[in-house]
């Protein structure tokens, strides 16, 4: 019956979301940290691990973060281990890792699941409204300013191509 319950609640969760902004997760620090914070702002939500072939995107996440935000744009990293084992860190590691290999300064949010029964209400959310199932590290979402999804780009399209960059300058605008 509890189990039961829980389903329902988290169906009327998902229900109810019109955007990102519905939702809250824990930033990698611990506190809640709810999306509604960057409303208005451009988003671009990539589930990240540390020990991936995509890993070196954290670079060109950086670059982008830095370039775009005085002008709305908001990286986030959403740490997640569904693939293989490639992000095993707890979030102090994954924070400290991220911070002195690849002097991330863009938010972090605690690890989550991306994928299967367990998968986080922001990913359900996500992978309902555009293009199913993640499948696999650095997938990114692309966020208007009213918090709708524009776009999904896979892993293989890095944060810094050309497609990416045009979509983010098209949605600063």
């Amino acid at each position: 019956m509890r189990y039961l319950v829980a389903g329902l609640l988290f169906c009327m969760c998902l229900a109810a979301a019109s955007s990102v902004y519905d939702f809250t997760l824990n930033s990698i620090d611990g506190p809640p940290a709810p999306l509604a914070a960057y409303k208005g702002k451009v988003l671009l939500l990539v589930n990240v691990a540390s020990k991936c072939g995509f890993t070196p995107q954290y670079t060109a996440l950086e670059a982008v973060y830095e370039k775009y935000k005085d002008q709305g744009l908001v990286v986030m990293g959403f740490p997640a281990n569904n693939f293989m084992a490639q992000e095993p860190g707890t979030n102090e590691e994954i924070k400290t890792f991220c911070s002195r290999k690849y002097n991330v300064t863009f938010p972090m949010y605690s690890k989550i699941s991306v994928k299967g029964d367990d998968k986080a209400p922001l990913y359900q959310f996500l992978t309902e409204q555009k293009g199913g199932d993640i499948k696999w590290n650095f997938t990114k979402f692309l966020i208007g300013r009213d918090g709708t999804i524009i776009a999904r780009f896979e892993p293989k399209v890095t944060p810094d191509s050309p497609e990416v960059v045009a979509a983010i300058e098209k949605a600063l605008q």
